[in-house]
């Protein structure tokens, strides 16, 4: 059956509420690590900039980061945080997979706020820099919760599968939403439908425990 990409429920595109958020003003670096990485770009902030641009001393900004990464690392924490505000852990009727589209859209909301920072990421971060939102282990931390809110089993070798599964679905997305200029975000919403059916079509495929494989 084919699903509809044009209707979702639309996650509130903002940061979480300062009482949800930790406190003694991590969000101000957060903001003023994102805010450099926009407008000088991720590779010539330094840490001194950073610190200067929130207003805090080095020693000060060390004692609550130890590094860009661990910066960064809260950042994708504060977004997993927006995209699960709300959402109900398999509450509805509807399938797994529909939890799913809607659990990465509220994702794409939340990060909607940051595009301009994000898109400054991923040119100026080495290797793989749609992954530098954050590490591997961060990402599929991410990605497991949103299968467990999903519905999907998340134990196992598995679960990993699963997670990573999705963190490369999640990357895919991501570099049509960076394009994606439009208010209501068809073609992010088209790609990530496309996607999510390969993948069930992958995972459907799979011989079950006491089928016999095809040759």
């Amino acid at each position: 059956m084919a699903r509809k990409t044009t209707q979702r429920r639309k996650a509130a595109a903002r940061p979480a509420a300062s009482a949800e958020r930790r406190a003694g003003g991590d969000d101000a670096v957060i903001d003023a690590a994102l805010k450099l990485a926009e407008t000088q770009g991720w590779r010539r902030t330094s840490f001194a900039d950073i610190a200067q641009e929130a207003g805090l001393g080095i020693a000060e900004l060390y004692r609550r980061f130890r590094s860009k990464g661990a910066i960064l690392d809260a950042f994708v924490r504060r977004i997993d945080l927006a995209t699960l505000e709300g959402a109900e852990a398999g509450g509805d009727e509807s399938s797994p997979r529909d939890r799913l589209f809607d659990l990465f859209m509220r994702r794409f909301d939340a990060l909607q706020p940051y595009k301009g920072a994000v898109a400054a990421l991923a040119r100026d971060l080495p290797l793989h820099p749609l992954a530098a939102l954050c590490t591997g282990a961060r990402l599929c931390r991410s990605m497991a919760w949103m299968a467990s809110v999903a519905g999907l089993p998340g134990g196992g070798p598995f679960g990993l599968l699963r997670a990573k599964a999705l963190a490369a679905i999640y990357l895919y997305t991501m570099r049509i939403w960076l394009r994606d200029e439009s208010e209501d975000h068809a073609k992010t919403m088209a790609a990530l439908d496309q996607a999510l059916s390969r993948a069930e079509m992958f995972a459907n495929s799979i011989p079950r425990p006491g089928r016999r494989a095809a040759a």
